[in-house]
């Protein structure tokens, strides 16, 4: 089989082929695509086994991450929690990830790296020398029980009762893409990744979403006497709503603010006629977030990332930084952990 590249950005076939097969997800769309390369300089590309002047069979989508820190890789997808191959059969995998490995040598990509959903192709992954490189666990709600199954299905004491303190306390909650519903967003954002030791994503980076995805992105705010105490953005594409950020206020916790509006999310995802809430990756190590995840009353599903080759030194290297930068950066004031964040996070993805 020959294979071609096509720039997702531009072909129309792309989108057709998201439509039809049921392995796309939001992470495969161009509003996703366009916004990683707008915010970062990520070059999308698709490889698939489909002439110019054929219709789009498959395809499987990287991006072109260029990093003097990092290196030069090629990524299904940077900030992207899965992004599966969209082939029908494992001979077409075989042959694409075959010619995308190809591209490994001495210039101009170090690595290939590719995220996807599910390990059931294993075998394949096995035969391009695709090695397991991190594991991580997914969680998703399933939205086919009605409402009140939903609900009895949360964490009793540490959902239900959360969410009922915070109607108790009065919490407003609003939705929208708004810039000042975004200002509020990006203020808790600073906040909630000041605690966990990391840099904000850049403010563009949201306005790029904002921008690509119009009313398929929504902000939801909770806010006690008008404060802002916690946010989520979610994205939906087809009939999955996914979870993508969420970020409270120092002190806040009490009020119940981020079970709330998972709750809430859940509710309106359900009245929408969504089928699946999906509440993103975890790490392993970060057991309070799979916990909470857990008790929205979620499916885990274990996940694992693959790349060739296989480096031990490059995942070191990228955890010495990112440990070193998490001492110094929680330590800076608001302006110098946003600009950090503008300057570092092309770099991860």
């Amino acid at each position: 089989m020959t294979v071609y590249t096509i720039d997702p950005l531009t072909d129309a076939r792309w989108e057709t082929l998201l439509f039809r097969h049921r392995r796309a997800s939001v992470f495969h769309t161009r509003g996703w695509l366009s916004a990683l390369q707008e915010s970062y300089g990520y070059r999308p590309v698709v490889f698939t086994t489909s002439g110019p002047d054929e219709p789009l069979e498959n395809g499987i989508v990287f991006c072109a991450v260029r990093s003097w820190i990092t290196g030069q890789r090629l990524v299904s997808l940077p900030f992207s929690d899965h992004c599966e191959p969209l082939t029908s059969s494992p001979a077409e995998h075989v042959e694409i990830l075959a010619h995308v490995c190809g591209q490994v040598g001495p210039a101009p990509f170090k690595y290939v790296e590719i995220r996807p959903l599910s390990v059931a192709d294993a075998e394949e992954l096995a035969a391009v020398h695709l090695a397991q490189s991190k594991q991580l666990c997914l969680h998703v709600l399933s939205l086919d029980p009605s409402a009140e199954e939903l609900f009895r299905g949360l964490h009793k004491n540490c959902i239900q009762r959360k969410v009922r303190r915070a109607e108790k306390e009065g919490l407003g909650c609003q939705r929208g893409r708004s810039e000042t519903m975004l200002r509020d967003f990006y203020d808790l954002l600073i906040q909630t990744r000041r605690r966990h030791r990391l840099p904000p994503q850049p403010l563009t980076w949201f306005r790029h979403l904002i921008a690509a995805f119009g009313e398929q992105l929504t902000i939801c705010v909770a806010s006690k006497d008008n404060r802002p105490v916690a946010a989520i953005l979610t994205l939906s594409f087809k009939r999955t709503i996914t979870y993508k950020y969420g970020c409270s206020a120092d002190g806040f916790s009490r009020l119940g603010g981020t079970p709330y509006l998972f709750w809430k999310t859940i509710q309106e995802a359900k009245e929408g006629g969504m089928a699946q809430l999906d509440l993103g990756i975890s790490e392993l190590d970060n057991v309070g977030l799979i916990t909470f995840k857990d008790r929205l009353g979620a499916r885990r599903i274990p996940l694992t990332r693959f790349c060739f080759p296989r480096s031990r030194t490059r995942r070191a290297l990228e955890g010495g930084i990112r440990r070193l930068a998490g001492k110094l950066l929680h330590r800076l004031p608001a302006p110098f952990l946003t600009a950090a964040g503008r300057i570092l996070y092309r770099h991860f993805g």
